[in-house]
Parts: structure tokens; C-alpha cells; sequence
């Protein structure tokens, strides 16, 4: 199933339901059939985003391919979870600075 992130500052954003639901719940969203992310806790949505990324990276080095097995965030390609959430976090910066809401759905 796919979520659908729309907002007026930026073209939608397409992504999975699992990722969508797991980058979502690293700021404190749940995913529910539509939800929203207000201005004002878009800056927080971006630290906590980019907090839990650096991370990932930080496991992801210290223990090789095994982590993605024992994570469960394999892939048929070799994307990490940074580069699948370039485009959520590129949303979240131009809706910062355009001072806009993020709305999605399934």
C-alpha cells in the first residue's frame, strides 16, 4: 500500500506504507488513514528525522550488512534508509521555509 504526503510547498511525496509509517512514528505520528503535520512542528519533525538517520548510519557502519538483515530493512537494492528518506526530508525543509503544513493519506 503506498501514503501519499502532499503539501503546498512542494509536488507529493510517494513512498511505501511501511516506510512512510516508520519515518512518521520517528517524529511522533501515527499512520492513520490522513494526518497532518503543522508548521510549527515541522523544525522538530526535521532533527528528530535526521537524529534517527545519523544513527542508522552509525549501526548500519559499526556492524556491516548483518545490521540490515537483523533490522529488517532489507532491500533488493542497497538503499539505506537515508537515501529512501531524501525525499520526505527534502518535503519537510521546503515546507519549513515556506511556512506550510504536510497533510497525507492512504
Amino acid at each position: 500500500m503506498l501514503v501519499t504526503f502532499h503539501s503546498k510547498a512542494t509536488p507529493d511525496v510517494v513512498m511505501l506504507k511501511d516506510l512512510a509509517g516508520y519515518l512518521l512514528g520517528v517524529i511522533g505520528k501515527r499512520i492513520d488513514v490522513r494526518g497532518v503535520i503543522i508548521h510549527a512542528d515541522v523544525a522538530a519533525a526535521i532533527g528528530r528525522l535526521e537524529a534517527a538517520l545519523d544513527e542508522d548510519a552509525r549501526i548500519a557502519e559499526e556492524h556491516g550488512a548483518t545490521h540490515r538483515v537483523l533490522s529488517g530493512r532489507t532491500t533488493n537494492h542497497d538503499a539505506g534508509l537515508r537515501q529512501r528518506a531524501v525525499p520526505f526530508i527534502d518535503m519537510l525543509r521546503m515546507a519549513n521555509q515556506q511556512h506550510a503544513d504536510i497533510l497525507w493519506s492512504c
